[in-house]
Order: structure tokens, then C-alpha cells, then sequence
């Protein structure tokens, strides 16, 4: 099924770039009755693209808070559970530097946006991008969920994870006691997996959707106006994958090329769709087949989600200095590496945000006189961007999750990719789950 899965996908993908390319240049004569048309046209393909996307939404907190609980019964240890918890975000802290610094010094060494010498807009001048300044105060109380329901209506996947911690710690100390609840939800566990499975039957045609509706509203042109911003930027994703897919290989060894075979179809999904959420349900799958007890998966992936997103972190310092540079406004190291740390604490409070890099962006450029309309500049070609943002997010909590169950021991043995194992329904329970796990969610 995962085989099947990631060809359909990448069909849809192939598909949806033909069709979308050809509505654009066959109708698009220059008028407006022709832009109106393809942005119709567009519309049209947004409705199966925002349908899958809602069902998306709809198994993300039920998922993540039975998996998280489920994780944290079966550890038993408290003791554990912080050892791991303080791993996480030593590594997640250490790769958003690392992103950051990268974005940094590459538009230092390739000045993508010299040249373009645009002219300072009028102080009023305005995005459109809503900003979200940090708040101490706020991100700290935002937190603690004040209903876990509210939290799981409104996907707010931190205050999901805080409550399912407590619930789970709370659960582990009860003991015996607990143990209905426990088989409660490891059978939601296995539900939840098995509508996962009924969703993803749809992504290759939501893969298509979306991207057949993006190029036939905006065609191949807008592409063309950025192409070395972009060009620029994909080539520091790519040298953000070698390093973190480098460095896992120093924990997890040969392995590493069986974790890149087991996450690219989530992979390929979070690119074409350009939301690292919709990949969420297949990566915990994933790493479940690659070796990643579910235990630490279902805790490190929802962590990740939060604190993790390499690829945004990346583009935050990227996306800023290149407008920037685009104005002709000459920043120094010093003011370089202040923005650097700004994005680094202010990224931390908008988990769940649409489209959060812009939000960040949009509110630290005014600190450094950047002005804000240079939005604008990217907004046209920020879906393009943001489809390799989504899929490095993946490979890097991915990485995270990986590297961190190496650090508590040995890997699980991993599943094939090609064996007749995975044309299982995603409901298949995971290998370490308790025996009333797999009496429910088992064939």
C-alpha cells in the first residue's frame, strides 16, 4: 500500500503540473476576463485540495493525543520520559541554529536579491501579512490548555501535547488501576490509524488538486520573476537535508537510507500539498516501520511539530535578508546575528499559525528598519517555497525522531518497504503495542 501510495502521489504531482501549465497557457491571453477565468478554474481545484486538508485536520489531535498517551503509559518511567523530553529540545534547539545560520550565510555568499534595487516603498505601505508579536506572557500562558477539548476542536497541537502529558504521566503513576483507560486508548490508537488509512486513499487526487489549481491561476511566470531567489533558496534546503540527514547517519549508520525509504512517501506529500501537517499520520507510520519505537515517536513527532519546523527556520533568515538586499539596505553581522536569535524566540509562539514564517517575518522586519511591503515581493511565489519548506519540516522531525530513540537504545528491526507487510491497512497496530492493541487493530 505505502509503495502503491507514494507512486500514486507522485503521478498526481506529475499530473497536476501538466494540466495546470496547459489550462494557463491555452486560456491566459493577458486580459482580465482571462485572469478571472483561471482564478475560477483554480477555485474549482481548491475544493478537493481544502477538503483533504480538513480531513487532515480532522484525525490530527485525535491522533496525536492517543498515540502521546498511549507512548507515555507504556514507558512506565517518569524518569524516562524526561530524558527524553530534555533530548528533544536539546536537538530541536541545536537544528533551528543550525537552520537559521545556514539561511544567514547563504544569502551573505549568493546575494540573491542584489541587483533587484527596488525602490523604498512609503512608510505606510503594508503587506497584508496579520503579525504576531512574541509575547512572553502570552506564549507562556498559551501553553497550558484551559479545556483539552477546545485544543483538540481548534488543532492546537502544543496545548494537545501538554494535556496528554499529563493525562499519561497521571495514568502511569495510578498503575493497575489504569489499565481500562490504557486499553481505551490503544483502541482509539488503532481506530485512528485506520481512518488515517481511509484519508491518505484520497492524497494522490488532493497532490493533483493542488497543484494543477496553483499553476493554472498563476502559470509559469511568476516562477520565472524569482527564479534565482528560489533557485537560491532550494539549494540551502538542499544542503539542510545532507546536513541533517549527515548527522543522523553518525547515530543510526547505514540506516539512514532505510529512514529515507520508509518517509518519502510523506515526503512527497508534504511537498505537493505544501503543508507538513498533512504528511503527519504517515511519518508516525513511517518510523513506526523504520525501527522508532512508537513510544518515542508519538512524543518526539508532536514536539517537533511545535519546535521543530527546520525548513520555516531556515527560510525566516533567508526570506528577510533577501528583501533586504533587494531595497539596497546594508545590514552588519552584528545586526545579522541579533535578527538570527530574534527569530529564533519569537518562531517559538506560533505553532499552528497559517503560514507562520510569513507572520514572523512580517513582525521582526520593522525591529532592523526592513520595510514590511517587501512581503510582497515574496508573497507571489511563497507557495512554491513553501511546498520545500513543508518537506524539509518532514525530514527534520523525522531525523529528530530517529536519532533520539537511537540515544535510548537500540532500534526496533525495521519492516521492508517492498514486502507484502505493507500492503497491511494503516490500522495495523504498532509492533510494540499491548496485546489488546492487537486484538482490535490487528487482521
Amino acid at each position: 500500500m505505502a509503495k502503491r501510495l507514494t507512486l500514486y502521489i507522485f503521478i498526481g504531482l506529475v499530473l497536476g503540473l501538466v494540466v495546470g501549465l496547459s489550462l494557463n497557457l491555452s486560456l491566459n491571453d493577458g486580459s482580465a476576463a482571462a485572469s478571472a477565468q483561471l482564478k475560477t478554474i483554480a477555485s474549482y481545484f481548491a475544493i478537493v485540495t481544502g477538503l483533504f486538508l480538513r480531513l487532515i485536520k480532522m484525525i490530527i489531535a485525535p491522533l496525536v493525543f492517543a498515540t502521546l498517551v498511549s507512548g507515555i503509559a507504556q514507558m512506565g518511567d517518569t524518569k524516562a520520559l524526561g530524558r527524553i523530553g530534555v533530548r528533544s529540545l536539546a536537538w530541536f534547539i541545536s537544528a533551528s541554529l543550525v537552520s537559521l545560520s545556514l539561511g544567514m550565510l547563504l544569502v551573505n555568499l549568493l546575494h540573491p536579491g542584489v541587483g533587484l534595487n527596488l525602490p523604498l516603498p512609503a512608510v505606510t505601505a503594508d503587506s497584508g501579512v496579520v503579525k504576531a508579536g512574541f509575547d512572553l506572557q502570552k506564549f507562556v500562558t498559551h501553553l497550558v490548555p484551559a479545556s483539552l477539548i477546545e485544543a483538540m476542536a481548534t488543532n492546537e497541537v502544543l496545548q494537545i501535547v501538554i494535556g496528554s502529558l499529563f493525562l499519561g504521566v497521571a495514568i502511569t503513576a495510578v498503575g493497575e488501576r489504569a489499565a481500562p483507560l490504557v486499553r481505551a486508548v490503544d483502541a482509539l490508537v488503532a481506530v485512528m490509524l485506520q481512518v488515517t488509512d481511509y484519508v491518505m486513499r484520497v492524497a494522490p487526487v488532493a497532490v493533483f488538486a493542488a497543484v494543477a489549481g496553483t499553476l493554472t491561476e498563476q502559470g509559469p511566470s511568476v516562477i520565472g520573476k524569482l527564479a534565482i531567489f528560489m533557485g537560491s533558496f532550494y539549494l540551502g534546503l538542499l544542503l539542510l537535508w545532507c546536513v541533517l540527514l549527515g548527522v543522523a547517519a553518525l547515530f543510526i549508520g547505514p540506516r539512514i537510507r532505510d529512514l529515507i525509504a520508509h518517509i518519502r512517501a510523506p515526503l512527497i506529500l508534504a511537498f505537493s500539498t505544501a503543508s507538513s501537517e498533512a504528511a503527519y499520520p504517515r511519518i508516525l507510520e513511517g518510523l513506526d516501520r523504520f525501527g522508532v519505537p512508537p513510544r518515542i515517536a508519538s512524543f518526539v513527532l508532536p514536539l517537533g511539530y511545535s519546535f521543530n519546523l527546520d525548513g520555516s527556520m531556515m527560510y525566516m533568515t533567508f526570506a528577510s535578508l533577501f528583501i533586504a538586499q533587494a531595497y539596497g539596505i546594508d545590514l552588519s553581522i552584528g545586526q545579522q546575528i541579533t535578527m538570527l536569535l530574534v527569530l529564533m524566540v519569537t518562531s517559538k509562539g506560533i505553532a499552528g499559525v497559517p503560514r507562520a514564517s510569513l507572520v514572523v517575518i512580517a513582525a521582526t522586519m520593522p525591529m532592523f528598519n526592513i520595510p514590511e511591503a517587501g512581503l510582497l515581493l515574496i508573497l507571489a511565489v511563497d507557495h512554491f517555497l513553501d511546498m520545500g519548506r513543508s518537506a524539509t519540516n518532514v525530514i527534520g522531525n523525522a531525523v529528530a525522531s530517529a536519532v533520539i530513540a537511537k540515544w535510548e537504545g537500540p532500534l526496533d528491526p525495521p519492516e521492508p518497504v517492498d514486502v507484502a507487510s505493507l500492503h497491511a491497512p494503516s490500522g495495523t497496530p504498532p509492533k510494540d503495542a499491548p496485546d489488546s492493541f492487537r486484538q482490535i487493530g490487528g487482521h
